[in-house]
C-alpha cells in the first residue's frame, strides 16, 4: 500500500525537491570541512597544535 503524498506535489517537482535538498547538505558539509581547515591551519600557524 503506497503511502498519500504529502506535499501534494507530483514526481517532478519532488525530484526537485530531494535534488535541491541534496544540493543545500553537500553545500553545508562543505562549509563546515572549509572552516574545520582553516581552523587548522590557523592553530598550526600560530602554533597552537
Amino acid at each position: 500500500m503506497s503511502q498519500p503524498d504529502p506535499f501534494n506535489e507530483g514526481p517532478e517537482a519532488a525530484r526537485a525537491r530531494r535534488t535541491r535538498s541534496l544540493m543545500i547538505a553537500l553545500a553545508l558539509v562543505g562549509f563546515v570541512a572549509l572552516t574545520f581547515a582553516i581552523t587548522l591551519i590557523k592553530l598550526r600557524h600560530h602554533g597552537g597544535l
